[in-house]
């Protein structure tokens, strides 16, 4: 499946290559594999938990892709823009990695995937991982919002972290982890 993808960098010092992470969602849109166990613990609708299931029975186990059709938004920030955005729609300002809008698919929009530099810069050099990791672990994240995942219960949670690093050791088996950078 090849989907538009609107990258907007709102970051003033934040370095990226568009292609790079166009590809990197391409790979996750082709090749990441939901798997059965997955489903009960995705918060999706009715309809949608029915026709993965069919899917994924169809197919005995896994399913490609995830994340629903359509045009994906990905927004690059700073700390305190992604904080307004999460005061504004969640009624906590408080600073954030991630937060996603689901899309209308039947609109062509599969969701906006908005992400802090700052805090994955933040959070790399403290836990002395790759800054081009984190980040693309945040668009994981997002990614895997919109695809059903959630991480507000602990099963939900244990779900998405397996998820999440399924689908990091593709992108880095792929070669396709991007790469960013934050200028001085």
């Amino acid at each position: 499946m090849k989907r538009a993808i609107a990258i907007r960098n709102r970051h003033p010092r934040l370095r990226l290559d568009r292609r790079a992470i166009t590809a990197a969602i391409a790979v996750l849109d082709a090749r990441f594999e939901m798997q059965v166990g997955d489903l009960p613990h995705l918060s999706v609708p009715p309809a949608r938990l029915a026709s993965l299931k069919s899917r994924i029975e169809n197919q005995k186990s896994k399913i490609s892709g995830g994340c629903p059709p359509g045009e994906l938004s990905l927004v690059f920030l700073t700390d305190p823009a992604l904080s307004k955005i999460h005061g504004n729609f969640m009624g906590d300002p408080t600073a954030t990695d991630v937060i996603t809008f689901e899309g209308d698919p039947a609109a062509g929009l599969a969701g906006e995937i908005c992400v802090s530099a700052d805090t994955a810069r933040s959070y790399a050099r403290a836990q002395r991982k790759d800054f081009s990791a984190e980040l693309t672990l945040y668009l994981v994240h997002g990614w895997l919002h919109l695809a059903g995942y959630d991480d507000r219960q602990p099963a939900q949670k244990r779900r998405m972290r397996a998820a999440e690093k399924r689908a990091m050791t593709l992108l880095r088996e792929a070669k396709a982890v991007p790469a960013f950078w934050l200028a001085l």
